[in-house]
């Protein structure tokens, strides 16, 4: 049973986004299981498939009540980003974060397509596409037909086209690696070069931390923003780190991480930038060393 929760916590986090709410659905899944009778237990021949189906069933629910509270959340709403754990030794296979499988359906662009879908399209999508589940197994999760769940999946699928294929890691990297020089010499000209015309960048404080709540729209606009901010911020350390299974870019001061962005590149220049600065969010980031090896990254006491 336990050999399931990974499996659980992977699909979970591809279904809500969210580290804390695909814990908390694997949980109550396993809750559940341990609620039964022992002779219910018996019966089922399946006890991860039965699990998956209960974690399915919970992540819906939340996906539903998801929208209204993310109308009540203060600026964008990002998924949590995900560190790559063999980059630094922060942990011990405790954290969600440690259990996730990073491929291209844990990027952030991927992600932020998801969430254009509704939750029966995104079950459909997320376990047929991804995981390969059977409609027929999907149709007991969503209550509904395989034959309307095949539906839902194709209706998923075309909103996913829009996401293209990413670009090479080392495309990705290289282009990364440029912004970030040019963000630390506080090169405006340089950016805007690297930034696509129509460049958007989205930033995540929940409420928690100041950033821009509307997305910035414009390479130009971007750059400013970008260099402004870096004035504002001395001693931040910008550090390139894999974010969601691709070259991101992480910022620390002190050893505490303060932002983690995420890009996504087309013919060499960026065109979307999700930037996440909520500290909730933050939190499996902040484990251990820290990023640039020089020591614990621990927040310092605030007595």
């Amino acid at each position: 049973m336990a050999g399931e929760r990974r499996q659980l916590i992977n699909v979970a986090y591809r279904l809500l986004g969210s580290l804390s709410e695909s814990e908390d659905a694997v949980q109550e899944a396993y809750t559940r299981w341990y609620a039964l009778p022992r002779g219910r237990q018996d019966e089922i021949v399946s006890p991860g498939a039965w699990l998956t189906t209960v974690t399915g069933r919970i992540c819906l629910d939340v996906l539903g009540s998801a929208r209204a509270r993310r109308e009540r959340y203060v600026g964008a709403w990002l998924p949590d980003p995900l560190p790559d754990r063999a980059e630094w030794d922060h942990g011990h296979g405790t954290d969600p974060a440690d259990q996730m499988v990073l491929d291209e359906s844990v990027t952030m662009a991927f992600l932020v397509v998801l969430e254009s879908m509704t939750p029966a399209e995104r079950v459909a999508f997320v376990l047929h596409d991804v995981f390969r589940y059977p409609f027929a197994e999907i149709a007991g999760i969503l209550g509904r037909t395989p034959a309307a769940c095949k539906q839902l999946a194709a209706s998923a699928r075309r909103r996913a086209r829009v996401a293209r294929a990413p670009v090479t890691a080392a495309g990705q990297a290289e282009a990364v690696r440029q912004v970030k020089q040019a963000w630390e010499t506080k090169d405006i000209a340089a950016l805007v070069d690297l930034l696509d015309p129509a460049a958007v960048m989205t930033a995540d404080g929940g409420g928690m931390v100041g950033t821009v709540l509307r997305p910035i729209e414009g390479g130009a606009r971007i750059a400013q923003y970008m260099v402004a901010i870096a004035g504002k911020a001395p001693g931040l350390e910008l550090l390139e780190r894999s974010v969601n299974g691709v070259p991101g870019l992480v910022a620390q001061r002190a050893g505490v991480v303060m932002v983690v962005a995420s890009f996504d590149v087309a013919d060499g220049r960026v065109t979307r930038i999700w930037a996440v600065r909520n500290p909730e969010k933050l939190r499996p980031w902040a484990r251990g060393t820290d990023l640039s090896g020089h020591g614990a990254g621990s927040p310092p006491s605030s007595t």
